[in-house]
């Protein structure tokens, strides 16, 4: 059993090859006095020996300690180099195990805050206050300890699909304009690759091509939602893989079709936005919902209301049209939705449907092979949006996020699934 006091503390405090000077009870917190057992070092410019010249107190956030909060103050030995032809003069020792450089936090407080930040989705603040530290202090940790695990080779791994989409990243100047982010994920693992500034094809094909080229080739294929700049993307740094339209998009687009010829049939016919009494008005939530999904009472009165409220039948006509963009998903067989999808943008663009709705035929048929190729793989966008998600909630905690590599870096510790164990071995 260990009877050496000073040992013992030194083992409490867990730091390689240091000498536990003293402890002081403060009353914001403890002070840990410590000295390194580290030998002499040579002159780092001309290799030759040194003196020592004096010492240096650097005072460092740690880890509570007792339920304190804790301030390591490291007793830092400050060398000279005697050769005066050497352009070093004098020099502080260092050790990485202990902290970075000008780091001001402990390298295990650090690493402690990335965890808490990146995985656990805290806020920078809240980690901030349980180490009574400042924000930066402990942005700036995560920031540097990030890093490794965001840029490990092994992160990325090979996938078949991957997908793109589009994320609000602040608002900024004094007419609050908005910043976009493109998120990079795999689809199949449900995993956010990288976060791209701005939404548009050039920064994401930048970001494609510094990728290894048999990794790109193994991606069979890519979703997105009807976007005409991510499908630039794919058509230039993916050409062999098959795209695949979004089915929630497209059906959300049909709904947003019947919704506008709805409220256009309603000032057409009454003069006036929908009241609550207007039968246009009171149908408008069973129009949205899926046939199948009405009783009998539910389409009686659903036909009741259109018969009194859409006396051209332009109405009917469109929610006939976004039931059966619908249907087209309940189809087994992917050269008969082919089939479908090209007959159904023909069909919609009948001069006898109302204009929103000729408008979704000419969508449709300029998108009818990558609607077509959900019927392939099955692959959706869902796993993108998921992800959007994950993205959003990060900037929810930390009330918006305006600097860049901030939002990057929490991002992809947060969804980007990365390999924590990493942060283990460097404490080593």
């Amino acid at each position: 059993m260990q009877t050496d006091p000073t040992r013992m503390c030194e083992l409490l405090v867990g730091l390689p090859d240091v000498n536990v000077d003293g402890v002081g009870d403060w009353p914001r917190w403890l002070r840990i006095a410590i000295t390194t057992r580290a030998q002499r070092p040579s002159c780092p410019g001309c290799g030759g020996g040194v003196w020592h010249h004096d010492d240096v107190d650097v005072e460092l956030v740690d880890l509570p300690c007792f339920g304190r909060r804790t301030r390591l103050v490291w007793c830092k030995s400050r060398w000279r180099c005697p050769n005066p032809n050497c352009e070093v003069v004098t020099f502080v020792e260092s050790d990485d195990r202990i902290a970075a450089d000008r780091a001001g936090i402990t390298d295990r407080a650090g690493r402690w805050a990335t965890f808490q930040v990146g995985h656990h989705g805290r806020s920078v603040s809240e980690v901030a206050a349980d180490l009574g530290c400042d924000w930066h202090t402990v942005m700036d940790a995560v920031n540097r300890h990030g890093r490794v695990l965001i840029d490990d080779p092994n992160r990325i791994r090979a996938t078949t699909a991957v997908g793109l989409d589009e994320v609000l990243f602040c608002r900024e100047g004094q007419f609050k304009h908005r910043l976009w982010s493109t998120q990079v994920v795999d689809v199949a693992r449900g995993q956010l690759l990288d976060v791209v500034p701005g939404r548009d094809a050039a920064a994401t094909c930048k970001w494609f091509a510094e990728q290894p080229v048999e990794w790109m080739t193994r991606i069979r294929w890519a979703t997105l939602d009807l976007s005409g700049p991510y499908r630039l993307v794919f058509d230039t740094m993916l050409p062999h893989a098959v795209q695949i339209a979004d089915p929630f998009h497209l059906v959300k687009l049909a709904n947003f079709v019947l919704d506008e010829v709805r409220r256009r049939v309603q000032n057409d016919t009454l003069g006036h936005r929908g009241r609550k009494t207007d039968p246009l008005y009171r149908c408008r939530k069973l129009m949205t919902l899926a046939h199948e999904r009405l009783d009998d009472t539910a389409n009686a009165k659903l036909a009741g209301l259109l018969e009194a409220g859409d006396p051209k039948g332009e109405v009917r006509n469109a929610w006939h049209a976004k039931e059966v963009v619908r249907s087209l998903y309940a189809i087994d067989d992917a050269e008969l939705a082919a089939e479908f999808v090209t007959q159904l943008g023909i069909d919609l663009q009948d001069e006898s449907c109302p204009p929103e709705v000729r408008r979704l035929g000419r969508t449709i048929t300029k998108w009818r092979h990558e609607i077509a190729a959900w019927h392939q793989a099955k692959f959706t966008n869902g796993p993108t949006e998921a992800v959007n998600n994950l993205i959003k909630r990060v900037k929810r905690v930390a009330f918006g996020i305006t600097n860049w590599t901030n939002y990057r870096t929490r991002s992809l510790l947060y969804a980007g699934k990365p390999n924590w164990s990493l942060l283990d071995v460097n404490s080593r």
